[in-house]
Parts: structure tokens; C-alpha cells; sequence
């Protein structure tokens, strides 16, 4: 079981020297995961600070020697997948192996896809999502890789170098319970970020419902195979037994990654911050 801190890059997190900051404490905190949220716009009314995950995971990676670091979630379908290769190798040799990818259709459709012309169709991004993740995936592998697809074409080419981890960096999908196929594109990698449709950005799952994901995800994977099961919500700075026992109840729900959420449900920013040192949920 790992702990880690899941952040919004946007409004009161939207400058990236403070998350640099965040991450830092986070690690002395004794964290195992820094996460970050990856948007181009949260909000046009009103219109708040938005920074780059990417160049801040950089930072990040640069000035922190133990926690684990990534995205959660990037949507695959307004990037391009071998610019996206580059700059995960890229973080994954400055961290010396502590990144995680996390993958997904993207959301608000409206303000991240429609508004720069990209098309929202939910089936044209789960498909470029799953061609993206091919691409990348086998670029990194530093041998010689061509594609021929749908919606991306890549001529034969290398790329080195490789990531530092083997085999591969890990991929973690999110996907929207009861939507089947997430689940299912999530059982081809290495873990799963779920939530629920319907509920509020405040709200989290129960463990029924986190258990009833598990199961159905696993039963698509050999039943041998390492799998993470990352899950997102909110645990009291003040009261710890509280906070242990929310998480333990997910925990016999299957999940293996528990990544306490510092947005709207915390009231400043130092409270944020203070949840961050208190320190993770464990025993």
C-alpha cells in the first residue's frame, strides 16, 4: 500500500514554484506519489491561473531524490504521442525511474478539445487514446518502430534514449464507472485511476463500488499480474485514526494507491499545505 498527494494545477496550485514546494514537503511528509492534474484551461468564469504539469513535473523531478512523480490524468488525445514519448523518457531519466503516466479521455470536453478546435467525440478520443498509447509505448522500447494507424502515422525511427524503468515506465487509465470500456483499455497496462459518474468533485466512491471495479477489471488480466488500483479522496489533517480508517476500508476494496485530493474540499491553501505535512494515512 502507497500514499500519495493528487493537485490541481490550476487556480490557487496554477504557479509552479509552489508545487515544486508542495512536492518537496510531500516527500519529506513521507509520501510515496506526487501527482498532478493535467489541464490547459479549468475555468473561464471566472478565468484563473493555469501552469504546465509537464515543465513543473521537471522541476519537481530535479529537486526531489525519492517520490514517485507523474500526471494524473493526461489526455492522450490533444497531445502528440511522440512528443509525449520524448518528454516521459525525458522525466523518467531525470527522476532516475520514478515516473508514473496517467492516461484518459480528458475533460471538459468543451473548454480543453472544442474551443481549439480539436474534435470532442468521446469515440475518436478513446480511439486515439488507445493508438496514442501503442506509439508511445513503443517508441519507448529504443528500437527501430513504425505505425500505421487510424489517426497517427509514425515511418520507422528509434528513439533513445530508453526509460530507466523496465519494462516500461507505468501506465495508469482512469475510466468512469459504470463505462465499461476504460476498464477494459486499463486491464491491457499497469494500473487504473476510477471514479463514479454522478458523483460530485467532494463525493468519493464507496468501497462497494471501488470493489465491484476491481473485480470486473481483473477478471479482464492474468490473475498473477501486478496491477495498481490508484484511488482519489480526502482524509482529515486532524484526527488520523479517522483518516486511517477511511482508507482501510478501500484497501480491503482492493486499492493500492490512495491519493489524498487537495482541492475544493479544503478551505485555503494552508490548509493544503498542512494536510501535506501531517503526513499519509497509514498505519
Amino acid at each position: 500500500m502507497r500514499y500519495g498527494v493528487h493537485v490541481q494545477n490550476s487556480d490557487r496550485f496554477g504557479d509552479p514554484r509552489i508545487l515544486v514546494e508542495m512536492a518537496q514537503d510531500a516527500e519529506s511528509a513521507g509520501w510515496d506519489g506526487f501527482f498532478l492534474w493535467d489541464h490547459l484551461v479549468y475555468s473561464k468564469n471566472p478565468v484563473v491561473p493555469v501552469t504546465d504539469p509537464w515543465v513543473t513535473l521537471a522541476a519537481i523531478a530535479a529537486t526531489t531524490r525519492h517520490i514517485s512523480l507523474g500526471t494524473m490524468v493526461t489526455p492522450l488525445a490533444r497531445r502528440r504521442p511522440w512528443i509525449v514519448a520524448r518528454e516521459t523518457v525525458a522525466l523518467d531519466v531525470l527522476s532516475e525511474g520514478r515516473l508514473i503516466l496517467g492516461v484518459g479521455l480528458g475533460d471538459p470536453v468543451a473548454l480543453e478539445f472544442s474551443a481549439f478546435g480539436e474534435d470532442g467525440d468521446t469515440r475518436l478520443r478513446a480511439a486515439k487514446l488507445d493508438e496514442a498509447l501503442e506509439i508511445v509505448t513503443g517508441l519507448w522500447t529504443g528500437q527501430p518502430f513504425r505505425y500505421d494507424g487510424t489517426h497517427y502515422t509514425v515511418n520507422e525511427t528509434t528513439f533513445l534514449p530508453q526509460p530507466v524503468q523496465t519494462p516500461r515506465i507505468p501506465i495508469w487509465v482512469a475510466g468512469e464507472w459504470p463505462n465499461k470500456p476504460p476498464f477494459r483499455r486499463a486491464a491491457r497496462w499497469d494500473g487504473m485511476f476510477p471514479s463514479v459518474r454522478g458523483l460530485s468533485v467532494d463525493e468519493m466512491m464507496s468501497p462497494h463500488d471501488l470493489r465491484q471495479i476491481v473485480q470486473f477489471t481483473r477478471e479482464q488480466r492474468k490473475p498473477d499480474e501486478p496491477f495498481d488500483v490508484a484511488l482519489g479522496g480526502y482524509t482529515p489533517a486532524g484526527d488520523h485514526e479517522n483518516a486511517v480508517a477511511i482508507v482501510d476500508a478501500y484497501v480491503d476494496a482492493g486499492m493500492t494507491w490512495w491519493l489524498e485530493g487537495l482541492n475544493v474540499v479544503r478551505s485555503s491553501f494552508e490548509d493544503c499545505r498542512t494536510r501535506i505535512r501531517v503526513g499519509p494515512p497509514k498505519r
